[in-house]
């Protein structure tokens, strides 16, 4: 398929360099994940400018339980207050909330700010999906157990059951901050994806930056695997 003009319906972003950028500017670690949500806001509000329908943000994945504990339970206070600030906007603003991963396995009072959010933008006609409590491995196999609870296990009996079923297909995958490797998120739907991997710390990555990632993606030719 010729890239010329393609547009990009379903960008996934690993939202990477958050401690660095703190520790570049000699603060806090928390200082660059508050810098980090601001980013994100900033992203959301850009989305009605764009091709997407969707936007996948890494936002928590199952290994970062390993993290110190200070660490988690700062990420967890700003999951709180983001969705209580923002979901006014989201509403506003036409976005539908879709989250990927165990996000049920939170704690309790998160889990109920999430189905409220979830329920209150259901009619959303452009899609922000989280990853939380995320890992595709895991993923990968409990989709390969619901298949084979089903009868035959295929790779669209899979497929129907990844957390991204209702997704539309992954076109490009975006990791910030230089690293480049895809940390256990979306294997099976970036195997045909685009990817792209910016110097640019998260906290740093802004419209301008999405909107150029997404320029380099109309100009790319996507085979599938043919000629």
């Amino acid at each position: 398929m010729s890239g010329e003009g393609q547009q990009a319906r379903h960008v996934a972003i690993i939202m990477d360099g958050n401690g660095r950028w703190a520790k570049r500017k000699h603060l806090p670690r928390a200082m660059g994940h508050r810098k980090g949500v601001e980013a994100v806001r900033e992203l959301v509000r850009s989305l009605k400018d764009t091709s997407i329908e969707c936007l996948t943000l890494y936002a928590f994945s199952s290994e970062n339980w390993k993290r110190p504990e200070d660490e988690v339970d700062d990420l967890m206070n700003l999951m709180r207050k983001f969705i209580k600030s923002d979901l006014p906007e989201f509403i506003a603003n036409d976005v539908k909330l879709a989250i990927i991963g165990d996000w049920q396995g939170l704690a309790p009072d998160i889990v109920e700010m999430l189905e409220d959010a979830l329920a209150q933008t259901a009619h959303g006609s452009r899609t922000l999906a989280v990853a939380l409590n995320y890992g595709s491995h895991a993923e990968i196999a409990r989709a390969a157990r619901l298949a084979a609870a089903e009868g035959e296990i295929d790779e669209a009996a899979i497929a129907r059951h990844l957390f991204t079923a209702d997704l539309p297909p992954l076109d490009l995958l975006i990791r910030t901050s230089g690293e480049v490797r895809l940390s256990n998120f979306l294997l099976w739907q970036a195997a045909y994806a685009e990817m792209i991997f910016t110097d640019v710390l998260w906290p740093d990555f802004n419209p301008d930056h999405l909107r150029a990632a997404l320029d380099d993606f109309a100009n790319r030719e996507r085979r599938f695997g043919g000629r």
